[in-house]
This record gives C-alpha cells, structure tokens and sequence, in this order.
C-alpha cells in the first residue's frame, strides 16, 4: 500500500484551476550559507568570560539572523537516531493508516498533509506531519514510542527555556520567569515532518515560505537539505551541519523585543530524489498569554496569543496566506 499521501493529484488539481507553477528559478537559492554556530559548552565553563561571550553571541545571532546553529547542545547523538528511527518507521506506515489510526492516542487530526487551505500551487506544501502535543505524551499507550518522544520533547524542551532565558535577560526578564510561567508542557508541542520526494518537473515547496508564531523554534534536521531562509531579500540555502541543531526566533520574541530579534522568513525547497525528514519543537504560551514590547515606544500593541492566533486563522481562511505581526503595528 502506498505510504506517501497524494500530493501529486492535489498538485495537479490545484494546477488545473490555477495554472502558475513554482518555476525552479523561483526556488533555487542563490547561494549556501553556514548559520552562525554558537557552542554551548561554553555555558558551563568555570570561566566566566567564556559564559558571557557565549550569550553575547547568541543574542547578536538572534539579532542579525534570527537563526543560528548549536553545538554541544546536551542532547545525545543515541537519542536523535532512536528519534529518527522512529519517525522513518511512522511515515512508512500506508497513507491510510495514518490518516485513521490515533498515534498514541491521539485524535486523527494531529497527522496532516499539505496544505488544506490552498487554493494554488504555490501555497501547497510537499509534506506530511505528526503535531504532538507535549501534554498528550503523558500517559502509558504506546511503549517504545511515547518513550522515545516524551525523552526527545524533554531535552529540545530544556534546551529551547535555555535560550529563551538568556534572550529573555536581554529584554529585562532576568530570572526567566516570563517564559516559564507561560510556556509549559500544556502550550508546547513536537512536530515530526517527512518530506516525500516531488516529481514535479516545476517544483514544489515542501514547506511554504512563513515565519513561526511561537517563541522560538528548536530544529534537527537530516543531511538532505532543502531549509532556506530570507536574508536580505535574498534566499539562501542553510548548509546542514551533522551534530548541530538550528534555533530559530519566532513572530512572539521578535514583538517582545521591539524587533531586536527577527523572526526570519523561512521555507523548504522539496527534492526530486532524496525525501528529507526533520523534527521541529515550538515553544509557545498559552493563549492567555498577553505580549507587549519590552520597552517603549512599543512597536506593536499588546495583544494575546490567542488573539494572534486567531488573526492568523482568518486571514489564512480570506487570502491564503499568514500575514502576521504587520497585522499587529502599534497606531
């Protein structure tokens, strides 16, 4: 039985109505870039200079990239290929098991595939998803598995508050209180991405371009390539380094920090021959959560996550696409 969903007749159904396709000089980047690349061991040195430099130059990387690579970031090389083991064997299952089954126990609506709310093939993205709520993996269904992710969503959780905490001090939260008060184990969640190969001669987007809405983002990404990212109204290709986690600043920390941190425009190019698989963890607060600059004059007005969060919904449901922050500029 097929294990891939059938994006190709959705890409050509779309391409009937709306006939304008990703030409590929629209999707190659022009040219490769190694992100900034911050060594974490320096964060336990008995040195204390070491220690300051490297928090400086994660809140400089924040600041000119919004994304920047990791090293000796605590999470063991044996954990990420259990991780990823498991998430070959999850996407291999056939296409309609994953649409009906409930992946430790959860509704079928966590699995997804492309993008449902597309109306051309632009918006389309050539991929499949597991979303798991990190407050869902709490119980005993599951064996192996929830083992596996509840240890994977533990150590990107622990590593995604250290960030934060040391990007959150910059903005006057000094004990990381802000974060940890409102992104917990109830707001955050995993999300495991496979992205099949396209046949497409035009080319598809595997992930359409979009900035996160969340705090940060913690990635691991295998050796295929594909992530590109926006910089200076150029894209460029993020050369994958192996060992390394790539930290990408969110749509919240950038209206937090008055725009000293960006939350850059990202996508992923899909591979004609290669699929590509990466695990994504989103640190987000609850809906409650009210954000506002951390100084004035405030670049964007406060407002709830929930109501960015719903702002997104609709303009997606109007125009197809996320607009985002610019929807929230202060008057």
């Amino acid at each position: 039985m097929e294990s891939n969903p059938p994006l190709l007749t959705t890409y050509k159904t779309l391409f009937a109505k709306y006939p304008r396709p990703v030409y590929p000089s629209r999707i190659d980047a022009i040219e490769e870039c190694d992100l900034p690349i911050i060594d974490l061991s320096n964060l336990t040195s008995n040195n204390i200079n070491l220690v300051e430099k490297c928090k400086k130059e994660i809140v400089l990387a924040a600041s000119d990239w919004g994304f920047f690579q990791v090293i000796n970031h605590g999470i063991s090389h044996d954990l990420i290929l259990q991780l990823t083991k498991l998430q070959v064997e999850l996407f291999r299952e056939p296409f309609e098991k994953k649409k009906q089954e409930k992946l430790l126990e959860l509704a079928p609506e966590n699995y997804c595939w492309g993008t449902p709310t597309a109306t051309n093939v632009e918006q389309l993205s050539w991929s499949e998803a597991y979303h798991i709520p990190l407050n869902s993996i709490s119980g005993s269904v599951g064996g192996s598995m929830r083992k596996i992710i509840q240890n994977a969503s533990r150590a990107m959780s622990r590593l995604a508050h250290e960030m934060a905490s040391i990007l959150g001090a910059e903005l006057g939260d000094m004990n990381g209180s802000y974060i940890k008060q409102n992104c917990t184990s109830n707001t955050c969640y995993l999300r495991l991405n496979h992205y099949p190969p396209c046949p497409e001669p035009s080319g598809a987007f595997g992930l359409a371009p979009h900035t996160d809405s969340d705090f940060l983002t913690v990635l691991y990404q295998d050796q295929v390539g594909g992530l590109q990212l926006l910089k200076e109204e150029r894209w460029v290709n993020v050369r994958p380094k192996p060992g390394a986690l790539i930290i990408n600043i969110g749509d919240l920390f950038q209206a937090w920090s008055n725009n000293l941190y960006k939350s850059v425009k990202h996508r992923v190019v899909a591979n004609s021959i290669c699929e590509r698989f990466s695990v994504a963890y989103f640190l987000c607060p609850s809906y409650d959560t009210t954000i506002q600059g951390y100084s004035d004059p405030a670049i964007y007005r406060r407002f709830s996550f929930g109501e960015y969060k719903q702002q997104i919904k609709e303009d997606v449901q109007l125009t197809g696409h996320k607009v985002g922050l610019s929807r929230f500029l202060a008057l």
